[in-house]
């Protein structure tokens, strides 16, 4: 498959998009993407390419796909097969940009920014005063919109190639997972398991869905901290609960998955009560998530069906978000599956559409053992959604 293979197929399906949204047309405006990097580049141009000098990226619902940039990139933005138009320039980019958008008169420009997406607001200020500047002698500057609504579904909606990929990245999880069960013992550290997780990850050729440092993030018994901390050195032991957040990076696409293991106390054949019904409880919220998460759903409802199941269980709310999209990356923008908190802005109003890949993800305390954690990859479809893992359906015994 060819290296740019995601980039044609993202751009076309982003022309598409602006139909269905009546947005005349859609433009990326970047520059030094070394040092400050636009989301939306890894979609429609390439998650490794670097631009230095101004670069604009129009997309028109008429069809158009035109690349303006500085003269020594236009041989690799022509390399890409996505961009019926290249242009390129040498002492700025602003009479380029006029002249093509006076020619294609969009009526209405999405550009990104956003107050809820970090993923859609790849705008720098800076960036947004120069593009003003450039249009200042042309009638477009009051026709500049949000490119949220663009972003977002062009994120979300994942094309075959994507599903695929992340379908990958799945399967390595999870073998891994398999390796690490076998690997298990009472008194390893959470820094020794992480370094074999580590290890296996390696010898298949992949890297770690988010910083090394922090994945896996791991919480061996109760005093263990839950959350993004890194490993750390409590340790595994008999009668406690163990709990691993880790994905892997394949082919430029992510996991995130949590499983969670009990180590049997001496005399123990399963594991005691509390910690059953804690894992019961996690797992039964994962469901009632999975059961509200359909085509047209908003994402605060999909949330709300999983805690309120956990929560009329007996235990305590979740201080996160129980579900959001991986991709290209582990957070991928767009609807929040999360509660109506002022933090998640708009995000969770966001409805769930088909071809979205989403996780699922909460947990609960057991006093004395540890931490329950579960998290599942699903992807939805326009009749239900497909588990993409191999849920948990029962505390792993070591």
């Amino acid at each position: 498959m060819s290296p740019h293979q995601i980039a044609r197929e993202k751009v076309e399906q982003a022309v598409e998009i602006l139909r269905e949204k009546n947005v005349d047309a859609w433009l990326t405006f970047v520059r030094e993407t070394p040092l400050t990097r636009d989301p939306s580049l890894s979609l429609i141009v390439s998650p490794d390419l670097q631009l230095t000098w101004h670069s604009a990226f129009i997309l028109s619902q008429r069809g158009d796909r035109i690349a303006i940039v500085g003269r020594f990139d236009k041989e690799n933005i022509e390399a890409i097969g996505a961009y019926t138009e290249v242009q390129m320039y040498d002492a700025g980019i602003g009479q380029a940009l006029v002249t093509t958008l006076l020619r294609l008169n969009p009526d209405s420009i999405a550009v990104n920014f956003s107050e809820s997406d970090p993923a859609a607001d790849g705008l720098t200020h800076g960036l947004w005063l120069t593009l003003l500047q450039a249009l200042n002698d042309a009638p477009f500057a009051g026709r500049l919109i949000s490119a949220e609504k663009i972003v977002n579904a062009l994120r979300g909606r994942k094309t075959p190639t994507e599903i695929a990929r992340i379908t990958d990245a799945v399967a390595d999880t999870e073998a891994i997972f398999d390796e690490v069960t076998a690997f298990l013992k009472p008194g390893q550290t959470e820094i020794e398991i992480a370094e074999f997780i580590h290890d296996r990850m390696k010898s298949r050729g992949l890297t770690t869905a988010w910083d090394i440092d922090y994945c896996p993030t791991l919480t061996a018994g109760p005093n263990s901290p839950v959350g993004h901390a890194a490993p750390g050195n409590s340790r595994t032991a008999r009668g406690h609960l163990l709990q691993i957040d880790f994905g892997v990076n394949k082919n430029g696409y992510v996991s995130d998955m949590q499983r969670t293991w009990y180590f049997l106390a001496p005399g123990e054949a399963k594991p005691p009560a509390d910690a059953q019904q804690a894992f019961e409880a996690v797992r039964g919220a994962i469901l009632a998530g999975a059961d509200s998460l359909y085509t047209g759903a908003p994402g605060w409802k999909v949330d709300m069906a999983a805690r309120d199941y956990l929560m009329e269980a007996g235990y305590p709310e979740y201080m996160h978000a129980t579900g959001h999209h991986i991709g290209q990356t582990v957070h991928d923008g767009a609807t929040v599956l999360g509660p109506r908190w002022e933090r998640y802005g708009q995000s969770v109003y966001g409805e769930v559409e088909a071809d979205n890949v989403f996780t699922l993800e909460l947990g609960a305390a057991v006093p004395g053992r540890g931490y329950v954690g579960l998290e599942e990859d699903l992807l939805v479809t326009p009749g239900a959604v497909e588990w993409l893992s191999h849920p948990q359906t029962e505390l792993i015994c070591v």
